[in-house]
């Protein structure tokens, strides 16, 4: 069974940081962070394919976030620098057995997820 453990979330300040790690109980090639926030749809945030690469972000998070992973860890992260209100949702891990890609529907697997707030 596959398991994928989101864990770093919290309260910030706007302009602060937070580091999202996503363990999993496997070896996936195609890993992405999602996020939901109230009322809005899951939209994702970013995505990395294979060992190191090559990755995608959403336009809201270029330049703030950086997707990474460490694969004899099993683990991906998410740096996100310069918070901003807006980015205040709920943060999911998710893999995909066959897809890189960014479609919600692509992903098989899923973390409970992390809670992100940013104040201001």
């Amino acid at each position: 069974q596959v398991q994928l453990v989101e864990s770093g979330g919290g309260s910030v300040q706007a302009g602060g940081s937070l580091r999202l790690s996503c363990t999993a109980s496997g070896y996936h090639v195609y890993m992405a962070w999602f996020r939901q926030a109230p009322g809005k749809e899951r939209e994702a945030v970013a995505r990395i394919c294979g060992g190191g690469g090559p990755t995608y972000y959403a336009d809201f998070v270029k330049g703030r976030f950086t997707i990474s992973r460490d694969n004899a860890k099993n683990t991906m992260y998410l740096q996100m620098n310069s918070l901003k209100p807006e980015d205040t949702a709920m943060y999911y891990c998710a893999a995909s057995p066959a897809y890189c890609n960014t479609a919600v529907a692509r992903y098989n697997f899923w973390g409970q997820g992390t809670p992100v707030t940013v104040s201001s």
